[in-house]
């Protein structure tokens, strides 16, 4: 009875005394209860550093290698393309050094699936070229996917794409941990990480 008298109050001052207010108050506490409402982020990043450190640690494994000792084998990697480059003589050892980066990448918490394994190609003489992509962000496509999974599981939870990230909000704190369940248990070709949790 005492709520309900004090609802009738609050209604009551708003519209008599304050009248041209009773718009701004509306617009003010629903942007108040949309900006509390609990949200987190899906995204795709791989540490810079950590990737570096990786690198290095590969470069070092294929250079102490006895049957890499004759080889004129590189690995490039270029920090503001996020590419990695490697030159190598044959298929044999291309895939020993694609088998160290993964290896150190692994060893450094760092998912292989970010790697987008482009086609070997022949560089000058007979040597083979092959570049490797770091994937960083989630694609238009990628993110289609994501939302669209997470609609059909039937979580109370709204999902939007933003740039290269994908947005998760809801009233709910159990239906957000369920989302971040649900997309771990699936395999979107890159790895995602459940950032900027807000309650």
């Amino acid at each position: 009875m005492m709520i309900s008298y004090a609802i009738a109050l609050i209604v009551y001052i708003c519209v008599v005394k304050f009248p041209d207010q009773i718009f701004i108050n509306l617009i003010y506490f629903y942007t108040k209860a949309i900006i509390i409402m609990p949200t987190f982020d899906i995204v795709s990043k791989v540490d810079a550093q950590t990737l570096d450190n990786a690198m290095n640690n590969a470069k070092k494994e294929i250079l102490n290698r006895y049957d890499f000792s004759t080889s004129k084998s590189t690995i490039d990697h270029d920090k503001k393309t996020n590419v990695i480059t490697i030159v190598t003589e044959d298929d044999m050892r291309l895939k020993a050094i694609e088998d160290a980066i993964i290896s150190r990448m692994v060893k450094q918490n760092l998912d292989s699936k970010s790697l987008d394994f482009g086609k070997e190609v022949y560089a000058s003489g007979n040597m083979i070229r092959k570049e490797i992509s770091i994937k960083e962000g989630i694609d238009k496509e990628t993110a289609k996917k994501i939302v669209a999974k997470i609609k059909a599981s039937g979580l109370k939870v709204q999902a939007s794409m933003m740039d290269d990230q994908v947005r998760v909000q809801s009233k709910s704190i159990d239906d957000l941990q369920g989302v971040i369940a649900l997309c771990r248990k699936e395999d979107f070709g890159q790895p995602l990480q459940f950032i900027n949790m807000r309650n």
